[in-house]
């Protein structure tokens, strides 16, 4: 079967069985194919898979890279198809915002003023407003996400539940290269030089999980050290944050904290940003094992 391009929702194949989306921005690599591989896990042979495909310019802030945002759809629609997928569903911003943008959107909260909330005001927003207009359009049983976007992916779980949205959401995890960088449509924008220095954000993340069982502050000091060396490489590695959040709000977690976090860190690398995180639990010391 050869797989369909729709344009607008109209135009989307009827599903006899569970549907799935997979919602990106385009410029799709292994990351996105592991996605679309997952859910045609989930929904099986009988069910349908889509892959939208749009640059949301609402999550995008002054002076950020919305216009050279890569756009290549007909590699996009090979991918997908390679991957499992049975439509493509790449509307025009006409059809996502009728009438231009939308005086009515959603907002993130107080989480979503933290960490990349922080650095790029107003960016959840616009996620969640086209997140929560695609899943209108698309009308999916199961939503996957990515985990490497671990603040997105807990506003999209906080925004469901809250308002009540009839769709599951799932995690998947992060992709990473044979190098430990994580996919993103970003690395493309990375000199060979710039590459060295972005590897030292997986491998601060990396450093800080082999020291899970001394406790939140041994997490941090080791990622820390990392990335103070890292700022004096060429180029540097120019920190934006390194938080050890709660996943549930993303609020830093205290050096007694006991459970599921996150470690998230952004960094600027050249021209180009890039985020990237790693899930961690840590154990009662005084817990028997």
């Amino acid at each position: 079967m050869t797989i369909q391009l729709a344009r607008t929702a109209g135009e989307l194949p009827p599903s006899t069985g569970r549907r799935a989306v997979v919602m990106t921005m385009g410029a799709l690599h292994e990351g996105h194919a592991t996605l679309v591989r997952t859910a045609r896990e989930l929904v099986g042979a009988d069910g349908q898979v889509v892959v939208t495909v749009f640059v949301n310019p609402l999550q995008f802030g002054p002076g950020e890279d919305l216009d050279r945002y890569p756009r290549t759809l007909d590699a996009d629609v090979v991918i997908a198809e390679k991957a499992g997928a049975d439509t493509v569903f790449a509307p025009s911003a006409a059809e996502v915002y009728p009438g231009g943008e939308p005086q009515v959107r959603i907002t993130a909260g107080p989480m979503g003023e933290r960490l990349e909330g922080a650095f790029r005001p107003g960016h959840f927003d616009g996620m969640l407003t086209v997140v929560a207009k695609l899943l209108h359009l698309t009308r999916p049983d199961v939503a996957l996400f990515g985990q490497k976007d671990a603040q997105q992916l807990a506003l999209i779980r906080r925004m469901v539940r809250d308002l009540n949205f009839p769709v599951e959401i799932a995690g998947v995890p992060t992709v990473r290269e044979a190098d430990g960088l994580a996919l993103s449509s970003r690395n493309r924008y990375l000199s060979a030089a710039d590459r060295k220095s972005a590897l030292e954000l997986s491998r601060a993340l990396f450093a800080a999980h082999n020291v899970l069982e001394l406790g939140p502050g041994a997490v941090r000091h080791a990622a820390h050290v990392v990335l103070h060396a890292a700022a004096s490489m060429e180029p540097p590695v120019d920190l934006d944050y390194l938080a050890l959040v709660d996943p549930a709000d993303f609020t830093e977690v205290p050096d007694d904290h006991v459970g599921e976090a996150v470690l998230a860190v952004a960094a600027k690398v050249g021209a180009t940003r890039l985020i990237d995180n790693m899930p961690l639990e840590f154990q009662d010391p005084g817990a028997e094992r």
